[in-house]
């Protein structure tokens, strides 16, 4: 099995870093990640210019561009004889109406829309925790043998870890959730320089056995996406 990894943190992102020691278990890794962070870059590819790509060894490269830029460049050009796309793992989680926004996301997607089978991983923490990322990559690779079998074509998956206090007492706990598509309650400070977002993000409104409230709850929330979502 070949995986191509991702994210929208950074090709120097510690996620990332667990995220290959997982995958690395289960078939060849190769690493197309953005030279520097993309967080939020949602779909966002690019057209109006060169894509440049550092080769910085063995099966990792560099994008200068956006995470989908990089699922795009690497099934097209770089790899495309992958099987998986994985992107992750990313610092926050991309639960509900976050998809939309998604860097980590809108990488998955774009790979379900060239064909591939794809998951997006994220790591849920709360401001005052830290984020056990070994604990998240031993997560992910127990769980991704029992996602294998399970995606249906046009579709692709987004898994969210509770926070790392949760998620230790049962790393193997997981639940299917659909999607929350409440709005984030989200306001502006009005400062000397301008407009700043705030988002009370543990404060959302969220329907019960919803991917939000499974993630919050404690347990592992995996969420089936199709193209368009």
């Amino acid at each position: 099995m070949k995986i191509l990894l991702t994210n929208d943190d950074g090709i120097e992102a510690p996620g990332l870093a667990a995220l290959l020691e997982a995958m690395s278990e289960h078939g060849s890794v190769v690493v197309v990640a953005p030279s520097q962070p993309m967080s939020g870059a949602s779909h966002q590819v690019t057209v109006d210019g060169p894509l440049v790509v550092h080769s910085l060894g063995a099966d990792r490269y560099a994008v200068d561009g956006s995470p989908a830029d990089c699922t795009r460049a690497g099934l097209l050009e770089i790899c495309p004889d992958v099987d998986w796309v994985m992107a992750g793992i990313n610092l926050g989680a991309n639960l509900g109406v976050d998809v939309w926004m998604s860097g980590t996301v809108g990488a998955v997607r774009e790979a379900a829309l060239l064909g591939r089978r794809a998951i997006a991983w994220s790591q849920y923490f709360a401001p005052q925790d830290s984020v056990d990322w070994p604990l998240a990559g031993r997560a992910a690779s127990a769980l991704f043998p029992q996602l294998q079998q399970q995606v249906h074509p046009g579709s692709y998956w987004n898994v969210n870890f509770p926070d790392s206090a949760d998620l230790l007492q049962d790393p193997a706990r997981w639940q299917l959730a659909p999607l929350d598509h409440h709005p984030l309650p989200v306001r502006y400070e009005k400062q000397a320089d301008g407009y700043h977002y705030r988002c009370e993000y543990r404060q959302r409104p969220c329907e019960p056995g919803s991917d939000v409230a499974t993630c919050f709850g404690g347990l592992t929330s995996v969420t089936e996406l199709k193209i368009g979502s």
